[in-house]
């Protein structure tokens, strides 16, 4: 016995309108996110490539262009900052290493300084964040 066919498959126009409206909706969306401010410090941190990371606790401290110190993503005076730190290596159990993410007009004075703060809290080592140097960078000596 032979069934009649009424399903027709697709034999309607393509609308284009619903994709040309989801389409402006995608762009007005992705231009108004570029206008949103970024959560965060402003940094532009050094580029580095090949370095190796740290296998012990770390503490991190930023120092923005104008020489604005930040801990656990507030500023802090320096007074602040050393007693921070001092906590922080009272209630670790295995020795700190104080990570610096400092913007590139960061002078070396500073970067002293703040080694020097941290070794007054207890810390002994101190490293500089990096970026990781672009892919297929030479490396340099």
């Amino acid at each position: 016995m032979k069934f009649p066919r009424n399903a027709k498959i697709l034999h309607s126009p393509f609308e284009v309108a619903p994709f040309a409206a989801v389409f402006f909706l995608l762009l007005i969306f992705l231009l108004l996110v570029d206008w949103l401010p970024t959560p965060g410090i402003p940094l532009q941190l050094p580029e580095a490539g090949d370095l190796p990371g740290v296998d012990q606790p770390t503490v991190a401290v930023a120092v923005d262009s104008r020489g604005r110190l930040y801990f656990a993503n507030q500023i802090v005076s320096e007074a602040q900052l050393n007693s921070s730190l001092s906590n922080a290596v009272k209630n670790s159990r295995a020795p700190l290493t104080l990570v610096i993410h400092q913007d590139k007009t960061v002078t070396a004075d500073q970067l002293i300084h703040l080694a020097l703060l941290a070794r007054d809290a207890g810390i002994t080592n101190a490293l500089l964040a990096t970026l990781p140097g672009a892919a297929g960078a030479p490396a340099r000596p």
